[in-house]
């Protein structure tokens, strides 16, 4: 097979190497290795580019999609004319920074509206990220072994270049039509409104948040709203089983139902574990659930709820005796002597009253206890009372 490559100056040494007898194997490496290039950045660039529309209601990620399209296509088109060094340094440089974004955007997401949030792996940009790395990666081998400009003109090379595109293309094209944002089960991120109990409970805009997420999370407030207040008579407590253990000083009075934590159900706003009233109002008035899980159970036996919107918190920090509240301490500290540490059990505020910190905030957004290891204690502010 005849390799045509662009005509050069022939000088003595060259003359003599153009009768070496490898010097076909030669080019045709060079060539090779540029076609690799040719075929993985344009096939990454067009799936880019598919992209474009997917993200479509996110300005920034479509300019960001469609800047990495044009240069993973300009370095594609380049490959087939005429790629100096620095074309291909280029290319290697613009398609190693698209497997970065990939990785950021996997992981903690990019500083970007609709890519702030990681997202799962999905058949588009994983295809797109490993052909980018091909790309870069034979970019950089041609560099270094051959390091000249070729053309890539024989017909044979170039439909096995087209043909290359398209197998690898049209896959993820088309499988960014089923692309699901960080955040979504296919849902725009909404503008966030504050949490207001009186309006129709709307906790869209978080990213993260699936749409069962949400649904789950706004469901639990809904019936939390409708069931709680069976028990805002303060004075009633005591008969319905809830003792208080003697926080009130605190503007937040807790009591709890001793029955209700024993009892295996969960989440239920008709058997309560604690309750929260406000002690700075005349009379005292109810305004949040505290759910618990069960005796035993751990942060690590959390259910699935509202993913980024909601969070479990246990208290290790506080000493009871005789069911009262009578010492704070910091966690791994002995208790004074007569009292005890209370039961570490997981629990989760659902507040029936607007909150700084959201429907789900730990007492006034602080730690009230302990997190998850890892997670910072949530402060919901785009659904907080403003």
């Amino acid at each position: 097979m005849t390799v045509d490559i662009e005509p050069q100056q022939r000088t003595s040494e060259g003359a003599a190497d153009s009768d070496h007898p490898l010097r076909p194997l030669k080019e045709l490496g060079s060539l090779g290795w540029l076609a690799i290039v040719a075929a993985a950045s344009l096939a990454a660039g067009a799936i880019h580019a598919t992209a474009i529309g997917a993200h479509s209601e996110h300005r920034q990620a479509a300019l960001i999609f469609t800047l990495t399209a044009v240069a993973q296509l300009g370095v594609g088109v380049s490959a087939l004319m005429r790629p100096g060094p620095g074309l291909l340094t280029f290319g290697a440089m613009a398609n190693v920074g698209a497997v970065l974004g990939w990785v950021l955007a996997k992981t903690v997401g990019l500083p970007f509206e609709g890519l702030d949030a990681a997202e799962p792996l999905q058949r588009a940009d994983t295809l797109a990220a490993i052909l980018a790395s091909v790309a870069a990666l034979a970019a950089m081998a041609h560099l270094r072994t051959f390091g000249t400009s070729r053309l890539i003109r024989h017909p044979l090379l170039v439909a096995a270049v087209a043909l290359a595109v398209a197998a690898l293309s049209v896959p993820g094209m088309l499988a960014t039509g089923g692309h699901a944002h960080a955040g979504t089960d296919d849902q725009a991120h909404a503008v966030a409104k504050p949490y207001d109990p009186a309006l129709p409970i709307d906790l869209s805009g978080t990213p993260g948040v699936t749409l069962k997420q949400q649904a789950a999370a706004e469901n639990l407030i809904a019936i939390t709203l409708l069931r709680l207040p069976q028990f805002s008579d303060a004075s009633k407590l005591e008969a319905q089983g809830f003792k208080s253990i003697g926080d009130g000083f605190s503007g937040f009075e807790h009591y709890l139902n001793v029955d209700n934590m024993a009892d295996g159900n969960i989440l239920d706003p008709d058997r309560p574990e604690s309750l929260v009233y406000d002690t700075t109002q005349t009379p005292k008035k109810l305004v949040s659930a505290m759910y618990m899980l069960n005796p035993g159970d751990t942060l690590d036996d959390v259910p699935e709820l509202g993913g980024r919107l909601t969070q479990w918190h246990i208290h290790d920090n506080l000493c009871f005796a005789d069911g009262k509240v009578v010492g704070l301490i910091n966690p791994g500290q002995p208790c004074p002597p007569g009292s005890s540490i209370g039961a570490a059990v997981p629990m989760i505020h659902v507040w029936i009253e607007p909150h700084r910190c959201g429907p789900f905030a730990a007492l006034e957004g602080v730690a009230a206890g302990s997190v998850k290891k890892g997670e910072v204690t949530l402060c919901d502010h785009k659904h907080g009372a403003t």
